[in-house]
């Protein structure tokens, strides 16, 4: 193997780019464009990138376009033009809806119409996928190859690394070792870390289920505040409990611990939608305007681990129809679905309520 930087390699040093606020290179189809985080771009850097010349634009999900009311020509992205006069403070308040209340008009807001958007939207996954808000300023350049190189910049073949964006990364199981638990003595866990360089997930194996058997199971979500700070805005710190605790129960079972945090958007922008929820908007609403979709999870990664666990089927404790789908699509049957309704609050009565509504949950 050489000792250069595979794509995923390189995918993986160009999120932490983006999250230090360092630009990167990404090219493919003929074109190549800067990119920079909205979200971590600092003003010098904001003036280098206008000191190269050309358009500079922020491309901006659909989701984030539409509470903007900029045309998003480009189907699921809009490619707003910075204006000359635009500084830091402007990119950042069209970026980020936390003043839009406040600042409601953002523009007018003039959005590029034609040519092939497809690294604009490379640029927005790796945003997403780096747990930063999906809003980026792109610059086109002539050579991205020569301005890495000058600029000691990385440089992403997009053409190369567009499936590895889209699927999810082999996990590798590192280690386990015996974790006897309140609510289970008989407790293993077991750490599983993707090729990625992304976060580690966790599996904690109650009592030996047999792998022949459908097991008692469940695919929860890192919770933060609800799991170790007790919050009564969700129900995840309770669910966590009751599924551990009827598995101990049961002298059997495995619970996914997932490493996807706010449905997959990360705990920062989890926070960013609990204070637009305190505007007044629901879950949901606030996902949309941040620039994300209801949710971002990928649960591939929990088949996989139930997969390199040995187990292919399961009877799952969820009140969300989707997770039973998506675990069938990866081929682990789902025989029985187990209920698990606690922890309903009067602070989350309205998010268990739009978890309903709106994203089909069975409460």
């Amino acid at each position: 193997m050489s000792l250069a930087p595979t794509t995923v390699e390189l995918l993986a040093r160009a999120r932490a780019d983006l999250r230090m606020g360092l630009p990167v290179v990404l090219s493919g189809g003929g074109r190549a464009i800067l990119v920079a985080a909205a979200e971590t771009v600092e003003a010098g850097r904001l003036a280098q990138l206008r000191a190269l010349g050309g358009t500079l634009t922020l491309a901006v999900t659909l989701r984030r376009a539409e509470t903007l009311k900029a045309r998003a020509y480009d189907g699921d992205l809009a490619r707003i033009v910075v204006p000359g006069d635009a500084g830091l403070a402007w990119v950042q308040a069209v970026a980020d809806p936390a003043d839009d209340l406040a600042r409601p008009m953002k523009g007018p807001l003039a959005t590029l119409r034609g040519g092939d958007a497809a690294l604009e939207r490379g640029a927005l996954a790796l945003a997403k996928s780096a747990r930063l808000l999906p809003a980026v300023l792109v610059l086109e350049v002539a050579d991205g190859a020569a301005l890495a190189a000058a600029r000691a910049l990385t440089l992403i073949d997009m053409g190369a690394a567009a499936a590895a964006l889209s699927e999810t990364s082999p996990l590798h199981p590192v280690v386990s070792a015996r974790l006897p638990m309140a609510l289970a003595e008989a407790g293993r866990l077991h750490v599983f870390r993707p090729e990625d360089g992304g976060e580690e997930h966790y599996a904690v194996e109650i009592g030996a289920p047999p792998r022949g058997q459908p097991v008692l199971a469940r695919l929860h979500s890192a919770c933060f505040t609800g799991d170790l700070l007790g919050s009564l805005k969700c129900d995840c710190g309770p669910q966590l409990r009751a599924a551990l605790a009827q598995m101990g129960e049961a002298g059997a079972g495995v619970l996914l611990y997932l490493n996807q945090e706010g449905r997959g958007i990360g705990l920062a922008n989890k926070m960013r939608a609990y204070a637009l929820q305190d505007q007044g908007f629901d879950t949901v609403e606030a996902n949309h305007r941040l620039g994300f979709e209801d949710d971002e999870r990928d649960f591939r990664t929990g088949a996989a681990i139930l997969k390199a666990m040995g187990f292919a089927s399961v009877r799952l404790l969820t009140n969300n129809p989707a997770k039973m789908r998506m675990l069938e699509a990866q081929g682990v049957e789902v025989v029985e679905r187990v209920p698990l309704k606690v922890g309903r609050t009067r602070h989350n009565a309205g998010y268990l309520a739009t978890k309903a509504k709106k994203s089909g949950h069975l409460l």
